[in-house]
């Protein structure tokens, strides 16, 4: 019947505005969304991060599970929750303070505490693709998460205005992130420009800090156009200007994690200049090969303009990482032996195998990280959790690289 009217409309002329048609779905979903959001999180409720099993905990601290139940029955490190059935579970401050005493009472060149010293430079790791669907923002958020766990003291940076990396950290970009409280707050060209560190905001994951977006992330890409035309000599450029907000919280971080929008704009190539290393995230089918052929050439020749006016484009490793891949697929299995045919160790090792533990857990906005085992099938979510882990352990180790630890 509405198709009906909908022709009708159309034959005698009396159209919709589709202003109109936009303001009442903007409305409705704005209220669906409003309502999902308080079922699954109350005003009251707040995200919290799961504690972590003996096993687990040994294998993210780097020590023999029997030594870790040696010293938290000592009590000489940390305060694990002990079940009725005698299994201990280690919340993160309890992983830390263990990593402080390792590093305190152990005789060893080792460390245990990661945090960088001397000379170590802030890694920046700018996240990006061309293509929507990628798995940009689960690699991000995932690989963030990750490093916190490993005991980093960690910046995620959402520079996406449709804020989905601030979402999965429990922040509703339409409800809880107000005018000036993105990083464009620290970027902008005119006098309400503020200090990153006022915008900064802890998580529910110890060792992880956020910086949210929402939609005003837009205005740089609508500002810098204009500010470009009328910079006095003493104005950043705009591709300065993010590395510079970096810099003024450098000493409170060892790594920063930026969720790049899906698109090659000023915001984008800021995030390139102020990155220490790059990872483009591909999922290998041939459309979305062909896209990504197509960034890369963008990417390089504004590049050469940004070089020219001085950016930065010295970095200190790219990557492309394989994202949603399924091994029984052949075609897929064909790209990706093309992908390491041109581009050898440039593509990391491990690829992210496509799971529905991990868009499952997407749906109530939890990282796969942050959900029982026991809401999976144990195979689907054992594959899952050991792909992740074994993709941001390689790029741990890139990170370590550039600090010349291994």
């Amino acid at each position: 019947m509405e198709a009906a009217v909908e022709q009708a409309q159309l034959r005698s002329g009396e159209q919709d505005d589709i202003r109109d048609v936009i303001a009442a779905d903007t409305d409705q979903l704005t209220k669906r969304l409003r309502a999902h959001r308080l079922e699954l999180f109350p005003p009251t409720a707040s995200k919290t991060i799961r504690r972590f099993s003996a096993a687990e905990a040994a294998k993210l601290i780097g020590v023999n599970d029997g030594y870790l139940r040696q010293i938290s029955q000592e009590g000489r490190a940390g305060d694990p929750e002990v079940s009725n059935t005698g299994r201990r579970f280690y919340s993160l401050d309890d992983m830390n303070a263990i990593r402080a005493y390792l590093d305190t009472n152990m005789r060893s060149k080792r460390r245990y505490v990661p945090h960088r010293i001397g000379s170590e430079h802030l890694q920046v790791i700018s996240v990006m693709n061309f293509k929507g669907g990628s798995g940009k923002t689960t690699t991000s958020t995932h690989l963030a998460q990750y490093l916190a766990f490993r005991g980093y003291r960690v910046l995620a940076v959402d520079l996406d205005p449709q804020a989905s990396l601030s979402a999965m950290f429990g922040q509703q970009p339409e409800f809880d992130v107000g005018p000036n409280e993105t990083i464009y707050g620290a970027i902008r060209y005119d006098e309400e420009r503020r200090a990153l560190s006022d915008i900064i905001r802890p998580t529910y994951v110890s060792g992880l800090d956020l910086v949210p977006g929402n939609l005003e992330l837009m205005e740089f890409e609508h500002e810098t156009p204009k500010a470009l035309t009328g910079r006095g000599a003493e104005d950043l450029m705009f591709f300065a200007r993010l590395s510079s907000a970096f810099e003024s919280v450098a000493d409170r971080y060892d790594i920063i994690v930026i969720d790049c929008p899906p698109q090659l704009g000023f915001l984008t190539l800021s995030a390139i200049c102020a990155a220490t290393s790059v990872l483009l995230t591909v999922h290998p089918q041939m459309l979305d090969v062909m896209s990504m052929n197509q960034f890369l050439i963008m990417m390089r020749e504004l590049l050469d303009v940004v070089a020219r006016a001085g950016g930065n484009t010295k970095h200190d490793w790219l990557r492309y990482l394989v994202t949603r891949y399924e091994p029984g697929d052949g075609p897929q299995t064909q790209m990706v032996g093309f992908m390491r045919s041109m581009f050898g160790q440039r593509v990391l090792t491990h690829p992210m195998v496509k799971s529905t533990a991990i868009a499952d857990a997407g749906i109530t906005k939890q990282t796969l990280y942050e959900v029982d085992r026991q809401q999976f099938t144990r195979s689907t979510y054992d594959r899952a959790i050991e792909a992740l882990d074994m993709v941001n352990s390689e790029i741990e180790v890139l990170v370590q690289r550039a600090w010349g630890r291994v």
